[in-house]
Parts: C-alpha cells; sequence; structure tokens
C-alpha cells in the first residue's frame, strides 16, 4: 500500500514552525504498517485549491491512503474538510465518526472537529486533527481497521493478511 500524509498549515508551510503532525503520522505508520510505503509527503497552506489539487494528483499517482494532518477546526481558513469532500466520490462517515467518538472520550473539544474521510478512486483520504497527541489518539482507532478497508478498496477482499497486526 502506498501513503501520502499532508499536513496542511499556513504557518508550516512558510516555514514558521516545525510541523510535528506529518512526522509523527509517518513514525507510526512505518512502525505498525511497515509492510506499506510513505510515497508522498507534503506541508501546504491551508487554500481550498490547493488542497484539492494535491489530493487529485496524488489519487491521481495511485496513492491508497492519503491522511491529511490540520484544517478541521472552526477557524476561518480551516477548509480541509470541505476541499476534502471536492475530492472524494464517496463519503465513509463511519471513519470520521468513530474517530470523534473515541475522542470524545479524551477531550470535550473533539465535537469541534469538523474532520470527514471518503473515498476517490481506489484512494481512502481521511482528514486527522493536526494536535500531536490527537492524531496518535486518532491513530490509535484507526490502525487495526484499515488493512481490511484497504483490502476491500483496491480489491482484495476476503484474505486474512495483515488484520490481525495491527
Amino acid at each position: 500500500m502506498k501513503i501520502g500524509i499532508l499536513t496542511v498549515s499556513d504557518r508550516g508551510s512558510k516555514g514558521e514552525y516545525i510541523d510535528q503532525s506529518g512526522p509523527l503520522i509517518a513514525q507510526i505508520m512505518q512502525t505498525r504498517m511497515s509492510s506499506w510505503t510513505i510515497s508522498h509527503q507534503a506541508i501546504i497552506p491551508d487554500e481550498f485549491e490547493t488542497i484539492v489539487q494535491t489530493l487529485r494528483q496524488w489519487c491521481d499517482e495511485g496513492v491508497n491512503l492519503i491522511l491529511t494532518s490540520g484544517g478541521t477546526g472552526f477557524a476561518p481558513r480551516d477548509v480541509t474538510p470541505e476541499a476534502t469532500r471536492q475530492v472524494i466520490e464517496r463519503e465513509t462517515p463511519g471513519i470520521a465518526e468513530a474517530l470523534r467518538a473515541e475522542s470524545l472520550k479524551i477531550t470535550r473539544h473533539a465535537m469541534l472537529s469538523r474532520a470527514v474521510a471518503g473515498i476517490r478512486g481506489q484512494t481512502l483520504i481521511i482528514n486527522l486533527p493536526g494536535s500531536p497527541k490527537a492524531v496518535r489518539e486518532n491513530l490509535d482507532v484507526l490502525l487495526p481497521v484499515l488493512p481490511h478497508a484497504l483490502d476491500l478498496l483496491v480489491g482484495a477482499a476476503g484474505t486474512e493478511k495483515q488484520h490481525r497486526t495491527v
């Protein structure tokens, strides 16, 4: 499986701060999903068209899973969910609902997340929060189901490989 990690941050894209969430996602994925490859990684500004263009390009280049970080809150420039909806063909609400539900057990602020998840072709796109702590918590919920989800998406349904390795 090919993974893309997209950090959406005005300040991070300008080099005004060091992105911690993107590298954390990469570290967790390399550790827990070691047979998968991180093929794309970038930091871009909170610009609707830039997000849309990047997501479409990565999907077209055969990335199977895109994890975004940032841009899912209430700030006026937080447009990652809207850009993701512009790109996906089918929404997968259960993923976003599960992430919020588990996060609500940790903080009430989880109800402020506007993150979405969905499918474009054979790519699953999932919005994660921008905070490293929340990224780790969300990935703990998400990783056990990703192998099966991606097997179904790319047509390898019914295989039991990796399903119990997380």
